[in-house]
This record gives C-alpha cells, structure tokens and sequence, in this order.
C-alpha cells in the first residue's frame, strides 16, 4: 500500500484515527472532525510505532497498517485455529495471557496462534468437556470468560511450578476438603489405591476418600477425581487433564473444578505412560504417579 502520511485527507485517514482512538491513543477533535491528518495524527501513528518495537515515523506504511489491524481485534471477534500463515493479532494475545494463567501453557504471550497455542486451546478444551479440535470460537471464548474471576488481573507470561508441598499443609488441605477419587482401569486403580493410601498416612484425619465409581461419591465433595490409563474418547465430554505437564496440574485442576457446572464436579486425570511404554507398569510407577497427584491434589486445593 501507499504509505498515508501528514497532509493526507479522507476517509482512509479516518479509519486510521478512529482505530489509534480505540486504542487510546489522543487526536485532536478538529482533526477527526476534518478527517485530516494533522500535527496529533502523526504524534499518535508516532507513538503507537514506538510502543509496537517498530522504527521511528509518522507515517502509516503497510506494516505499520497490519499493526493497527491486528491491534483492533479483541478476543471473540473471529474464530481462531492453526493455520499458515497464523492467525495473529491482540485477540490471540488475549486468549494465549488468560489460557497460561488459567494453567494451559501456550508459552510467550506473542499474538501468534501457533502449535504451542493449539495444544494449549485442545487441552482447555478437554478440561471443560467440550470437543478438543483446537479450534477457538464462541462457545470456548464463554468457558473463558465465565472463568474471568480466575484470570483477571493476573500476570499472564505463564504458569509458574508449583514445587513440593510441606507436610504440615498436605495435611491440613486433606483434613479440610472432601475429595473422591475412582479409576476406570487396572493401571489407574492401582494409582488411586496408593493415593489414598499416602493420604491417609499423611493425616488420620483425611477426607479423602476411594471410592467404586462416579454414583459412589458423595454431595459434598469438591471434587470427584476419575484417573486412567487411556485417552479420553473423541467425543466424551467429561472434563479430562493430561498429566503431561504436573507443575501446571494444580493450577489446571482449579480451572477445571471452576469450570465444571455440576455439583460435584468430575474430572477426569489422564496418566501420561509415555510414548515408551512397553506394556509393563511396575510398583515404583505407581508409586511414583501417586505422589506426584496427591502433590498436585494438595496445592490445587490449597487455601
């Protein structure tokens, strides 16, 4: 495009104040009245170039137009999915900032909707019980938002680890919350039983509880924890965590329990065997996938 520069007149200079407005930037009423592109025009288009890492001017060439478009999306305003070249612009920054504080890594915030993001939107997805195709339109956007108690105001570079907890607060979240936990299968069942087991060795007093089944569990419960071995089926729509990330778990589990409609809410854990499983799945395993998850369990719920 033609670079629009001090002097220009016309509509094109109005679509162009009328975009640095929406984004706060101060032009003189005169100006906007003459759709001229006077002296606050150009300290405008200068400052938004300065503010966006780009070289110093006045005038609006093409990449300083793309800016501005990209600048003007806000999340909601287009679907967004993987594609070439990626979508970008200040929505997919929105939703990367509020999927990193809500526990679903997409890495750097840079407006970019890459494979990071798409892995980060599928496993939001899987958590609310909704279809995880990667693809971000309205009825993600709405899960977002009615979490926006959980994501406002926070920082928003990533989730941070979690770390170990002490002993003392494992035990005093497990005296003070009601949580159930079942398996669908062998593998997970063996994982559940040495939860519970570590549980109740850490207070006499836990709360939580093994149980059959998902009808077992109790109405008071603040969560109902469902542990396998398999992937989630495609069209499921239980919420389900992958436990490939176990520093981002706890926060992830928050999100999901806020995110559940049901009272108790159930969440599904998916144990991550690996790519290199073989089949076998031994004592130290489990062993191992049991503290870890009561680890998680404990921080998520942590007061």
């Amino acid at each position: 495009m033609e670079a629009i520069r001090a002097g220009a007149s016309g509509a094109a200079v109005s679509d162009i104040q009328d975009r640095l407005g929406a984004l706060g930037y101060r032009i003189d009423q005169r100006e906007l009245d003459d759709q001229s592109f006077g002296e606050s025009t150009e300290q405008a288009v200068a400052k938004f170039r300065l503010d966006h890492g780009m070289s110093l001017g006045t005038e609006v060439d093409a990449a300083t137009w793309m800016s501005l478009v990209d600048e003007g999306y806000q999340l909601g305003d287009r679907t967004l999915y993987l594609r070439l070249p990626n979508f970008h612009g200040n929505d997919v920054k929105q939703l990367q900032e509020r999927l990193n504080i809500l526990g679903f890594s997409c890495g750097d915030p840079d407006g970019y909707y890459g494979v990071f993001t798409e892995s980060a939107v599928k496993q939001f997805q899987e958590s609310q019980g909704e279809l995880a195709d990667g693809m971000a339109f309205q009825d993600t956007f709405d899960d977002i938002e009615r979490l926006h108690h959980v994501w406002s105001g926070k920082q928003a570079a990533g989730p941070h680890p979690m770390g170990g907890m002490s002993f003392a607060r494992a035990a005093g979240v497990l005296e003070g919350t009601r949580i159930s936990i079942t398996a669908e299968d062998p593998i997970s069942r063996n994982v559940a039983g040495r939860i519970w087991n570590l549980a109740s060795a850490t207070s006499e007093r836990s709360c939580l509880d093994l149980i059959d089944g998902v009808g077992a569990s109790h109405p008071d419960d603040e969560v109902v924890l469902v542990l396998a071995s398999s992937h989630l089926p495609r069209y499921s729509k239980v919420p389900n965590l992958a436990l490939d990330d176990i520093d981002t778990l706890p926060q992830r589990l928050r999100t999901a329990c806020e995110g559940v409609l049901g009272v108790p809410p159930v969440v599904r854990i998916e144990l991550s065997l690996g790519l290199e499983y073989d089949g076998t799945f031994t004592t130290g395993d489990a062993q191992t996938f049991a503290v870890m998850l009561l680890d998680a369990i404990c921080a998520a719920f942590d007061r």
